[in-house]
This record gives structure tokens, C-alpha cells and sequence, in this order.
């Protein structure tokens, strides 16, 4: 297991491996062959970044089954998504602001990220798997209200591609299985989601080759799973954490 982060340093961008306390720096491109440069920061010393820069963030509903049996609703047959502006992307430790054109409830929703690390298109189940190059938290901050505020058309774009609300990293963790893992949501120090991994409809190799049937995944890209029961609103003030074990924790505050 490794885990990657890009940070920032005395005015300067880098990325590198995440070892204990200290960052060991690399060169070139993460998601191309890397190099260690020799270099270590302590973590301590550094601003963390959003882990890669997607050119598309793909999101999903509905593929808990938990979630679809409370809210009941039929089990998809095919993935349904939407894309997250590229404008919303946030990064760990920094603030989830409400709109100013907004003024109704915002919620958290935690989800596993899934990270493209090789170019793929048209691909199937079994090579899916090895264009994943990693695994992320995400906390896909939608402004519930906009959602079906019109009866004649769902607003998933615009509920959820506000400035600051496409959370995800502070990692990216490599050579994981996730799928016996388990997605927690912290809000104020009171757990509000606790749900497991392998409760997923489309899980994610199956959901990488469904994907690049309708549009090519290049590297960075980011595939939000969708989320579970126990999505809920954030008060101003709030800090929110999305925990799993072994990919990472993302802390934010909710302004």
C-alpha cells in the first residue's frame, strides 16, 4: 500500500509518498513512472493539495443498495451519474463555503473515489482493473434544495458543482482492495454514515468499463461511487470528516 499526496512548500508544488511523518519527493509524473528524487518534508511543514487534477469528475446515484431500498427506488440496470464542475474541486483541511445564490441546506456525502491512472476507452471488466490506479475519500457537497427545486428537470449539475464542493483526497492509496472496507462520515464528532464497500451495485472495475463505454477516462480522472444511507445537512461551523481505513481521512470545515 502507498499512499500519494501533492502539497505545497516554501511557494513551490510538488507530490510525493506519504512515509509516517515525512513526504518522500518525486519527480516527473505521477501517474507515468515517478521518480524519487531523494528529497523528504516533514508533512507537518506542507500545505496539501487536492491529490491530481481530474479533467472530469464522474459521480454516481444510486448505487448502494442500502440506500436504494430506503429511498425506494428500483436497482439501476446501468450506472447512473452526472459530472461535478471542475471549479468545485477542494482539497483536504481547507473551508466547504455556502454559495451566495444560495441560501437553503447543504449536505455531506462520503463516497470512495475511484483514481484513472492510464488512458482507456471501450474497455472491459477484466481490464478495467488495471487502469485503476488508486482509491480516494470523497465528500460530494450537494446543495440538496437546487436538486428538485423543478419538477420539469433534475438540477444534479448545478446542486453539486458550486466552488468548493467537489472534496476529494488528501491521498490517493495504491495496491489496496477496497472492497471489504468501510466508509464513515464524522460530522462534529458525531458518526453519521458507516457503511460498507461491498454494498456497492457497481462495483468498481465493473463501473470503470461501463464508464468507458459512453466516454474515454484518462489519467486523474475521478469516479465518485455514489453514496449510502445517513446523508445529512452541515450548519455553518461545522468541521466534517469522511474516514476509510486504509485510503485515507479528509477533514473539512463547513462555512
Amino acid at each position: 500500500m502507498t499512499q500519494w499526496v501533492r502539497f505545497k512548500h516554501q511557494s513551490k508544488e510538488g507530490f510525493g509518498q506519504v512515509q509516517g511523518a515525512h513526504i518522500a519527493v518525486y519527480s516527473g509524473d505521477l501517474f507515468s513512472n515517478p521518480q524519487a528524487t531523494g528529497e523528504k518534508i516533514d508533512l507537518a511543514d506542507v500545505t496539501i493539495d487536492i491529490p491530481c487534477t481530474p479533467s472530469k469528475m464522474i459521480a454516481m446515484v444510486d448505487n448502494f443498495q442500502a440506500l436504494v431500498i430506503k429511498l425506494e427506488h428500483t436497482v439501476p440496470p446501468e450506472p447512473l451519474y452526472f459530472l461535478k464542475g471542475n471549479n468545485s474541486f477542494l482539497a483536504a483541511n481547507q473551508v466547504i463555503r455556502t454559495p451566495k445564490s444560495y441560501t437553503g441546506k447543504i449536505v455531506y456525502e462520503g463516497e470512495l473515489g475511484i483514481v484513472i491512472g492510464k488512458h482507456c476507452h471501450e474497455v472491459s471488466e477484466s481490464e478495467a482493473a488495471s487502469v485503476i490506479f488508486g482509491y480516494t475519500c470523497i465528500n460530494d457537497v450537494t446543495a440538496i434544495e437546487i436538486l428538485n427545486r423543478d419538477p420539469g428537470y433534475a438540477q444534479w449539475t448545478r446542486a453539486k458543482s458550486f466552488n468548493t464542493f467537489g472534496v476529494f483526497g488528501p491521498y490517493i492509496t495504491t495496491d489496496i482492495d477496497p472492497s471489504k472496507l468501510t466508509i464513515k462520515t464524522i460530522l462534529n464528532d458525531q458518526e453519521r454514515q458507516n457503511y460498507p464497500v461491498a454494498d456497492m451495485i457497481f462495483p468498481p472495475a465493473k463501473l470503470v468499463s461501463l464508464l468507458s463505454q459512453d466516454m474515454p477516462l484518462t489519467p486523474g480522472d475521478i469516479i465518485a461511487c455514489g453514496t449510502s444511507v445517513g446523508v445529512g445537512s452541515m450548519k455553518p461551523g461545522s468541521n466534517v470528516s469522511i474516514i476509510i481505513e486504509g485510503i485515507g481521512r479528509l477533514d473539512n470545515r463547513f462555512e
